[in-house]
């Protein structure tokens, strides 16, 4: 397993060389999103991790790399890739379940559609889905967002984490600290997007009004719709143009 504090130590901040790497059109974003805290008189944003903070299509293309040469040079292992396609799909199809406890039904789920061994499906989840993908992650970063969450926290605007996934080693290696970070599978939580719980308990960390706080995701049909079940204001981040849309 990664060190979060290894990753801390090899990862400069966020704000320390994000400007390089943003061209005109990703600046605007920033005021843009001002433009919408004004407005609304937001006083919180909240921004989902996977696809928001970081491009899932230069990760998947680093990833289908790293198993490429895996693989090839332990083909007996091979069925691994089975049980990430069938931990991810069952992830999916059983968005709307209310698990008592998320963290071991989304790994029971897996069991049952790959009909593998529970250890090695939650080895093999270690691996590639939390550990080696950390290695990526930096270099992968959407640096207009980014420099948005930096920009928030140097004007002193509360900023917050809500993920379907566990996040702490995700935001150690894109150097963001956020005052608050929630996943689904927390054990207060247990219910995946586009269930609103995990986001209603970000906004009462932060003591906030649900009309006082933004979401920012990728994903309509779960940031979106998330967003939409509370009330909240949201922006969803287009993956075609890394351009934010505002539907509300």
């Amino acid at each position: 397993m990664v060190s979060v504090d290894k990753l801390k130590q090899q990862k400069s901040p966020a704000s320390q060389s994000i400007g390089a790497d943003c061209s005109a059109s990703d600046r605007a974003i920033i005021p843009y999103v001002n433009q919408i805290i004004d407005r609304h008189q937001i006083k919180a944003v909240i921004f989902d991790v996977d696809g928001t903070l970081y491009s899932l299509k230069k990760l998947y293309d680093q990833m289908h790399w790293e198993l490429f040469k895996y693989y090839l040079r332990q083909p007996h292992k091979i069925l691994d890739i089975w049980i990430l396609h069938n931990f991810i799909q069952a992830r999916e199809r059983n968005s709307a379940v209310l698990a008592l406890d998320l963290e071991k039904a989304q790994y029971e789920w897996a069991v049952q559609s790959s009909r593998m061994p529970l250890a090695r499906v939650q080895q093999v989840v270690q691996q590639w889905i939390f550990d080696t993908p950390l290695n990526y992650l930096y270099d992968c970063r959407h640096p207009e967002i980014i420099e948005l969450f930096v920009s928030l926290a140097d004007r002193d605007m509360p900023t917050a984490i809500f993920s379907d996934y566990p996040s702490q080693a995700k935001l150690a290696c894109l150097g963001l600290f956020p005052q608050c970070v929630v996943s689904s599978t927390d054990k207060h939580i247990n219910r995946l997007k586009p269930n609103p719980k995990g986001l209603q308990t970000v906004v009462e960390k932060l003591g906030m009004d649900v009309r006082d706080c933004l979401f920012i995701g990728d994903r309509d049909d779960r940031d979106g719709e998330c967003a939409r079940r509370l009330g909240m204001h949201y922006l969803i981040l287009d993956s075609s143009t890394n351009q934010l849309k505002w539907e509300n």
